[in-house]
């Protein structure tokens, strides 16, 4: 039975860019009104200009999505500015040592402050205007330094973007959720920097959950509608899967599995059941000055 008072989120597909079958992926589902915003990894290899363009051209009579930056910091991608460090083969580090040098305060400011700029900047150039909310590959968003340099960034090039925290709303935590529980400790403080910046954040999150062969995405998903917030965000990875994908990241069938639960008529029948509808996003991105 729909509920009578409808709460409207952000279903956003992270990683766009990262292959074209997953950007294939991507717009097919934003074409069809299954997503409402998706999150562009301007430093990874399959952001070229017909990719950017055709994401762009969804949005060219009306605004379907929300379009963002998925600021990559992690491996196996590289930077984009010159001299950053620590590499390890010319790219960044794994996350779990990406995470540890972040704990020990053992990378440089200065530095990821130049590379999330020209990302943010690459971002402008293959869209023509800022991002409407900028977040990270692998929540490196959220890890200590990063977070002040991509704050201190988005403030003052993209101050009207909001900013990805991923802190779930209490009736969604789940104390045998590990990574989950990380990420809820990680945006408290993040959320801290990010209203004293003066920049917005999701009121809630969701869509973190063990990507194993045995996971079932349609018996997952609803879990993440139950108490999420209105105004809340879903994080997802759907797209089909080809070889460029395959030689960059270990998420491979899951997201066709989503790629297929988005494109079935279970997802619009759970989100009648739990009283949410898909945010209608506003104007055509803040041109850049």
């Amino acid at each position: 039975m729909p509920h009578s008072s409808t709460r409207q989120i952000w279903l956003c597909a992270d990683d766009y860019g990262i292959s074209p079958a997953v950007n294939a992926g991507i717009r097919e589902l934003i074409a069809r009104g299954r997503l409402n915003a998706t999150s562009v990894m301007v430093a990874a290899p399959h952001l070229d200009g017909g990719e950017a363009a055709s994401l762009r051209l969804l949005n060219r009579q009306e605004k379907r999505a929300a379009i963002g930056l998925h600021v990559t910091l992690t491996a196996p991608f590289k930077p984009m500015s010159l001299g950053f460090a620590p590499l390890r083969d010319g790219g960044f580090l794994p996350v779990a040592e990406m995470l540890r040098a972040a704990m020990a305060r053992r990378l440089k400011p200065e530095m990821l402050a130049i590379e999330i700029a020209a990302q943010l900047r690459a971002f402008v150039d293959a869209f023509g205007h800022l991002p409407d909310f900028v977040d990270g590959h692998q929540h490196v968003q959220l890890f200590p330094q990063v977070r002040d340099a991509f704050l201190k960034v988005v403030a003052e090039l993209a101050p009207n973007a909001w900013v990805r925290q991923c802190g779930r709303a209490s009736s969604l935590r789940r104390l045998h959720d590990r990574k989950a529980l990380v990420l809820d400790i990680l945006s408290v403080r993040f959320r801290r920097k990010a209203a004293r910046q003066g920049l917005a954040t999701n009121p809630g999150f969701a869509g973190s959950y063990a990507f194993t062969s045995k996971a079932n995405f349609a018996k997952i998903f609803p879990r993440f509608l139950a108490g999420l917030p209105d105004g809340g965000l879903i994080m997802c990875h759907p797209g089909f899967v080809d070889a460029a994908l395959e030689s960059l990241d270990s998420l491979t069938t899951l997201r066709e599995h989503e790629l297929a639960y988005f494109n079935s008529d279970a997802f619009p029948q759970s989100l009648a059941e739990h009283g949410v509808k898909l945010a209608r996003p506003a104007g055509n991105g803040e041109k850049a000055a």
